[in-house]
């Protein structure tokens, strides 16, 4: 009975973040978020063809998950998972450029649902793929690419939920070793993004830690927790920590400054860097490493899917990456466009190679 009530405790918190998610930030209702955006820029498209870079993401193809790799233009597509019989999600490719994580939802035969959520990481070529354990939502790296910092899952069952987390651990590349973070009041998070300078992590967080649904900032290696006190979700910290950029609403990504050096860390100069129309949702923030722009996820809200279309592991068609200037307000482009379910960019450095 006590896990039939968590169930249900959890099914109506997703249906609340959803609620949360779609609101706009303080100040921002009189701007008439559902407007049409700016189109597309084609010299914006023909900019990305100098960026050097590229871009790794999911994709669901022939009933399958993969992990692809493009220039930030879109084109030169490469597969480096090629596993038809194994779903790889939710890429995070290591500072150095040389790695990506992952987390892998795997099925028992004929099941409609997966039966346990794993994570891994491999070189960014495909080769060397190593498991870092099962029962863990979502991984990232640390600044020294030794490091991965993981959620693990709340439940033994399986669930889409994004927020069925139970505090924060940290797997050692070299020794094969896991640690627990030093704050072990650590509940509900999603989306763990780790800093820089390696003292900050943030966070959404959703229904825990006394809070119904904020970014937070917390200490890497301590136990101080800050609410950033900006609405939205899933923040991403720019590779110099000094910025960061979160889904304000399902219809508005924003940028502003991570600040540290106060009492508390704070988010200053917050501005929108992509703006979009409903049914049209915008999610999954990405800063390039040299900080220039901004990968994301867009594509049509879906219904009947047993969660919202941004959610790991679910089937979202018509869903596409794009890139956009993070100095400028929608100068965008899409760098793909077969719908394929194409979701959560994450950025390799220059010469980071990512072909067989």
């Amino acid at each position: 009975m006590r896990r039939a009530r968590l169930v249900a405790v959890a099914g109506l918190a997703v249906a609340l973040a959803l609620a949360v998610c779609g609101r706009l930030p303080a100040g921002e209702a009189k701007k008439e978020p559902h407007a049409p955006p700016p189109p597309p820029s084609q010299e914006f498209a023909k900019k990305l063809k100098d960026v050097p870079c590229r871009i790794v993401y999911e994709t669901f193809r022939d009933g399958n998950w993969e992990l692809f790799s493009v220039k930030a233009d879109g084109s030169d597509p490469v597969n480096l998972t090629n596993t038809p019989k194994v779903n790889e999600l939710y890429p995070h490719v290591s500072p150095d450029g040389t790695k990506v994580c992952f987390v892998s939802d795997e099925f028992e035969d004929g099941a409609k649902t997966p039966k346990v959520r794993t994570a891994w990481y491999m070189n960014l070529d495909g080769t060397g793929r190593t498991k870092i354990g099962d029962g863990i939502r979502e991984a990232c790296w640390g600044p020294d690419s030794k490091a991965i910092a993981y959620l693990p899952c709340e439940f033994d069952r399986f669930t889409y939920e994004d927020f069925a987390t139970k505090g924060v651990r940290f797997f050692d590349l070299a020794g094969g070793k896991h640690t627990e973070h030093p704050n072990k009041d650590l509940f509900h998070l999603y989306n763990l993004c780790w800093s820089a300078d390696g003292n900050w992590m943030v966070a959404t967080v959703h229904g825990g830690m006394g809070y119904k649904h904020t970014i937070l900032a917390f200490e890497a290696k301590g136990t101080k927790v800050f609410d950033l006190k900006i609405p939205g979700c899933r923040p991403d910290l720019s590779p110099d920590g000094k910025r960061i950029a979160w889904g304000a609403s399902d219809w508005n990504l924003f940028v502003g400054d991570f600040d540290t050096f106060g009492p508390a860390p704070a988010v200053k100069n917050r501005r929108a860097v992509v703006k979009s129309a409903e049914p049209t949702k915008i999610y999954h923030v990405d800063w390039s490493p040299d900080g220039k722009y901004v990968a994301f996820s867009r594509g049509p809200e879906r219904k009947n899917l047993r969660g919202a279309p941004e959610m790991i592991g679910l089937v979202a068609q018509g869903w596409n990456i794009c890139v956009a200037d993070a100095d400028a307000e929608s100068v965008w482009w899409e760098i793909t466009s077969d719908g394929n379910s194409n979701k959560e960019p994450d950025w390799a450095p220059a010469k980071a190679g990512g072909q067989r």
